[in-house]
């Protein structure tokens, strides 16, 4: 739009979770789970100096930011007036005013005085536009003199600083009056880009049913696709604007050949077909974007980015060029956490991102928790494991794994010692859709309300996956499923058994921009076959209780309990939470919450025990997901059992 300090033209253009089985109940009657961690990840080599340090923003130690020397500093005092504007374009209009914003800060020479009050003239008329108030003026002076009229090298008194009136007239409110879309786009209802006669008229809606209208056209196959006409015209008789629209599709067209660029160490043909842009399909801006995040997820690219070509291939195709800056490959990183019944805990991991050169990643891991829940260092939880990922094994859609993993756990139900091997192959049937499975060996050495046991367990392990989630660590809509079995044979005695588990997770958002959304788990599990319990390994047998089931509760204390008060384990456990997830701020959420579930001996809960936590939480958005920080009470507390829990992570709870 062409603008000037004294209005608006007449006529102008726009430019174109499971049941938590790892927990412990050491001390009857403390509190549960109060969860503090921290992770550093860093990519060696270091160098260079840090003069500060910032967490989620916050600078805790050093200078926030470099202080910048200003040649020839000049200070000014500058005053707003937004005339009738009502209360929230008034705070628009002086928040987008920089002169006041940053008036603290001296401007280089009296013509930085000039060039800042320009760049607010634009501002400050972009605003009126998106509030379609395009009768609007917005007038500015410098030392009383038109800005517009002041000499190109203008001098001002220092002796005081300069003072700078920005006076805003925000004129009517426009509606829209006629809208047509004209070429390719002749076909698409305006009503669909919210361009309705008499409706709402502001410039970024006008702008952002343009770059609509080219998404979709896009959406059809056509790579070429591109506006020609973008009008807008001001009616100020009718305080109406009229909308032109027009665009040119292009022929519709497949994927071509693809071109790897900046690929130093990872292989350039498997980064090729990793994108899946090589198999010639439609063009598609969707497949653009799943291919850029598919290679971004890899872990080995600091940057990704998939260029177009301007024009066809001879046989009708579009070539592409992935461009790609790789970072470091080879990483290592600690943790700290701390409980108040389970004690601190320690980890440690190194790992590499490229170990044969098609992103294959190799990751070496140790920890140690439950110090200074004891004295006792044998009575402390350990392990430690070693994993290698192979992404595009045999085809792009699938992923391999190998994991080798030893544990020695001491909770209050058992005390157990684990060596498991397991390798298995992730197949991603769609966009939406993985079905996963593979084989596992372990041997378990267990001492737990049966006595002391050893088990040698052979499992095939399947499962299916479906995420139709809009974001993975804060949903908004959608839903999330897995369904899995484990089939195992236990090599000592021949027993037989199975688990069978299912979940879904749904989200609906409410209000604007989905500052409420309901958020609702169902979980469910069953075990079959052994005929006794015994005969199967604790570590297999259901618990439920705690930040992944029912909060409040410690980890593991909801099960079955035999007649010395002795938790079993179960062979079914039913679970459902229910939150309420509130945007009080544009960072702060709070979310208050309702657990339930039961674990019962018989392959089908029989609900003879059902246990319910209530609480609330708080969320804090960070780029990487929300802080999340919840406090829980049970509502049928076991006889000295937890009073409540505290629970901390990132990403929502489900």
């Amino acid at each position: 739009m062409k603008a000037s300090s004294r209005g608006i033209h007449s006529s102008l253009r726009m430019r174109n979770e499971n049941t938590g089985r790892t927990e412990k109940r050491r001390l009857r009657g403390a509190s549960a789970a109060a969860m503090l961690a921290a992770i550093l990840l860093v990519s060696p080599p270091l160098s260079g100096n840090a003069y500060a340090f910032k967490l989620f923003g916050i600078t805790l130690f050093g200078g926030d930011e470099d202080k910048v020397e200003v040649i020839d500093p000049v200070r000014y005092d500058a005053t707003v007036q937004t005339g009738s504007a009502d209360k929230d374009l008034k705070k628009r209009l002086e928040s987008a005013a920089s002169m006041v914003t940053d008036e603290k800060q001296p401007v280089s020479g009296d013509l930085g005085v000039i060039i800042k009050a320009r760049e607010d003239r634009d501002r400050l008329i972009a605003v009126l536009y998106e509030e379609a108030r395009y009768g609007g003026t917005v007038n500015i002076s410098v030392a009383g003199t038109d800005i517009d009229r002041l000499p190109p090298n203008p001098t001002f008194d220092h002796a005081a600083p300069v003072p700078v009136t920005v006076s805003i007239d925000p004129g009517p409110v426009f509606k829209l009056g006629s809208v047509r879309f004209e070429g390719d786009a002749a076909g698409h209802d305006p009503g669909k880009y919210d361009l309705v006669a008499g409706g709402k008229a502001g410039s970024r809606l006008i702008l952002k049913a343009g770059e609509q209208l080219l998404v979709d056209l896009k959406n059809e196959g056509r790579p070429l696709a591109k506006l020609t006409r973008r009008q807008v015209t001001a009616d100020h008789r009718t305080d109406t604007i009229d909308v032109v629209l027009g665009a040119v599709g292009g022929p519709v067209a497949p994927f071509g050949t693809v071109a790897v660029k900046g690929s130093r160490t990872v292989d350039a043909a498997f980064v090729s077909r990793y994108s899946r842009l090589d198999k010639r399909g439609q063009y598609s801006p969707e497949q653009l974007k799943k291919a850029n995040d598919r290679l971004r997820e890899l872990g080995v690219f600091s940057s990704v980015t998939i260029h177009e070509a301007e024009k066809l291939a001879p046989d009708g195709s579009l070539p592409l060029t992935i461009e790609v800056s790789e970072g470091k490959h080879r990483y290592f990183g600690f943790g700290a956490e701390y409980s108040s019944i389970d004690g601190a805990g320690l980890e440690g991991y190194w790992g590499h991102r490229n170990l044969f050169g098609e992103a294959e990643s190799l990751r070496i891991e140790g920890k140690v928790s439950g110090i200074g829940a004891t004295t006792d260092v044998t009575t402390f939880d350990y392990s430690a494991g070693i994993i290698f990922t192979k992404p595009g094994a045999f085809v792009p859609e699938a992923t391999f794994e190998s994991r080798l993993e030893a544990k020695s756990e001491t909770p209050d139900v058992y005390e157990a010692q684990t060596i498991i091997y397991s390798a298995g192959i992730t197949y991603e049937l769609n966009e939406t859709d993985k079905l996963k499975g593979g084989g596992e060996i372990a041997y378990i050495d267990a001492d737990d309300a049966f006595g002391n046991n050893q088990y040698l367990t052979l499992s095939l392990p399947i499962g299916f996956e479906r995420d139709a989630r809009d974001n993975k660590l804060d949903p908004t809509k959608g839903y999330y499923a897995t369904l899995s079995a484990k089939p195992s044979y236990e090599l000592m005695d021949g027993t037989i058994f199975s688990s069978f588990e299912g979940s879904i997770s749904g989200y609906l958002g409410l209000g604007q921009e989905d500052r409420i959304v309901l958020a609702a788990r169902l979980a469910a599990g069953t075990l079959v076959g052994g005929s006794d319990l015994e005969r199967i390994p604790a570590t297999r047998r259901f618990f439920a209780g705690g930040g992944g089931s029912v909060r409040g509760y410690a980890y593991r204390e909801i099960s079955p309990y035999n007649s010395a008060d002795e938790a079993t384990g179960g062979r079914s456990y039913t679970l459902g939470s229910f939150e309420v997830r509130v945007k009080v701020s544009e960072n702060i959420g709070i979310v208050p919450f309702v657990d339930i579930g039961t674990v019962s001996t018989g392959i089908v809960p029989d609900f003879s025990d059902i246990r319910a936590g209530a609480g609330i939480g708080v969320r804090y958005a960070t780029p990487f997901g929300p802080l999340r920080l919840d406090v829980a009470i049970p509502l049928q507390r076991y006889d000295g059992g937890s009073q409540y829990g505290i629970y901390a992570g990132i990403g929502q709870a489900f």
